[in-house]
């Protein structure tokens, strides 16, 4: 059974960082695209940060580009989300979306709902 599991989101003070973990239980692909969005409340979910796993590829949105980091451990079957110089417009619940059919488009799935799997989110906060 595939499951998408996000963990350390919290509250910081703006220009703090978090790393998000995104787990993939029952993922046995060798390579897949996967990508983290976020949704603010009022606002439509947007693609922050996308990799093809196993590649290197990535993609960021320009909100977060030189701030965030995307990132994986193939022994963990796990995706990181580096988020440094964090600002209060950064806050949102975060979440992590994958597919194996989706390696070929991975770099225009900025809206999400293309994603086969999804987890439930963890939220994150930046007080100014």
């Amino acid at each position: 059974q595939v499951q998408l599991v996000e963990s350390g989101g919290g509250s910081v003070q703006a220009g703090g960082s978090l790393r998000l973990s995104c787990a993939a239980f029952g993922y046995t692909y060798s390579s897949y695209c996967m990508g983290w969005f976020r949704q603010a409340p009022g606002k439509e979910r947007e693609g922050v940060a996308l990799i093809i796993t196993g590649t290197g590829v990535t993609w960021y949105s320009d909100s977060v580009k030189g701030r965030f980091t995307i990132s994986q451990d193939n022994a963990k079957n796990t995706v990181y989300l580096q988020m440094n110089s964090l600002k209060p417009e950064d806050t949102a619940m975060y979440y992590c979306a994958a597919d194996p059919g989706l390696r070929k488009t991975c770099g225009a799935t900025w809206r999400g709902k293309e994603y086969r799997d999804s987890g439930q989110g963890t939220q994150v906060t930046v007080s100014s």
